[in-house]
């Protein structure tokens, strides 16, 4: 199995184009030619990390988070960022990370910290908003059939829990081709009118040259003319966050001492619990602090992340409880999501989960 095959698969399942313009996601080092033997699955890619994937024969590490951030200038072994790129490049390791692509993505971190918790009814907390673009497209009505299967098979025409969807009106379209053209339909020098459907479909910008080469590929027309218009629509299945329900209301205590085993804590940090039921339950995997605000306009009565600071508890004014459990902890079942994904897909090669604890804040 080639490398190039994994990453197709990863950034099909997980576009890199959701991925926050800070970030670094996708193939950090490795030839896509290069033939993997076993895939190792972490959340940081350290040193111990590249010594275990020695060890068990894999050649690909998959990590949440990218090891390259900024620019490297020199590779003298001088931190720890530069001994594990100079350890995989040793040692033909190739190193892959899939951040906030993954954290962006309706079915990624933020749903396996939700289904852990048991939320139903879920929706994202910060919508992303420009990444969708409508295609419209005029087409002959013995046509429409053909064109409609080849545009929902590459994606097009999805709207969240629906697919195949597509409006259109009837009309009469007209052109004449010169004497260089080759008409599918109709002759040459000659003014045609047919009867044709103007067709719409909500497409994602990531997913947009696929779905247009497979409408250039099934349209019957030499020509064909379509437009396509970049619109402002929230898409509500992908974005930061996400937000649902309790199957029953818990009281404070009991929650949060469910959530402390649940994900393994030594410590929730928490502001003062407010003396009522927790029912509606906010998310986010990492450092979630931004999304304070959607959380309470949403009505959350509880926002469970990582990384808050000091002065930012403040900012809950008792609206809602906010419990920090740490970035480790509340993205550390991200390894057992990606193992699973691949496990679906691949059975070639061994997939592994790494056994080391890489979290760098230990409690006394």
């Amino acid at each position: 199995m080639k490398l190039k095959v994994i990453t197709q698969f990863l950034e099909h399942q997980f576009p890199l184009s959701l991925q926050e313009s800070y970030d670094n996601s996708g193939l950090l080092i490795g030839n896509l030619e290069m033939e993997i033997t076993g895939v190792l699955i972490c959340l940081d890619s350290i040193e111990k990390i590249v010594d275990e994937a020695i060890e068990k024969n894999c050649n690909l590490i998959i990590a949440h988070h990218p090891i390259i951030f900024k620019g490297l200038k020199k590779m003298t072994e001088s931190n720890y960022i530069e001994r594990v790129v100079f350890k995989c490049i040793k040692n033909d390791i190739a190193l892959y990370a899939i951040h906030t692509n993954l954290d962006n993505h309706f079915e990624g971190v933020n749903k396996e910290i939700a289904n852990r918790i048991g939320l139903k009814n879920l929706r994202i907390l910060k919508p992303i908003q420009g990444n969708l673009s409508k295609l419209t497209v005029f087409v002959p009505k013995d046509a429409l059939e053909k064109l409609d299967e080849a545009i929902f098979k590459a994606g097009g025409g999805q709207i969240g829990n629906y697919s195949e969807c597509h409006f259109r009106t009837e009309g009469t379209g007209t052109f004449k081709g010169n004497e260089n053209s080759n008409p599918k339909i109709g002759n040459k020098n000659v003014r045609e009118a047919f009867e044709e459907f103007r067709v719409e479909y909500l497409v994602n910008n990531y997913n947009l040259r696929t779905v247009l080469n497979a409408m250039n590929t099934a349209h019957p027309y030499e020509e064909v003319a379509y437009e396509i218009y970049p619109i402002q629509n929230s898409n509500q299945f992908e974005g930061a966050g996400m937000i649902g329900e309790l199957e029953t209301e818990q009281d404070e205590i009991a929650f949060l001492s469910q959530l402390k085993t649940t994900f393994r804590c030594d410590v929730i940090r928490h502001t003062q619990l407010l003396g009522r039921k927790i029912k509606k339950v906010a998310v986010c995997g990492g450092s979630g602090s931004f999304l304070l605000s959607k959380a309470i306009q949403q009505k959350a009565d509880i926002f469970i992340t990582g990384d808050f600071k000091y002065h930012e508890f403040f900012d809950a004014e008792n609206k809602l409880i906010i419990a920090d459990i740490g970035h480790f902890e509340s993205e550390q079942f991200t390894t057992n999501l990606l193992a699973e994904r691949m496990k679906e897909n691949f059975t070639n090669f061994a997939i592994h989960l790494t056994e080391h604890n890489t979290n760098p804040i230990n409690y006394f």
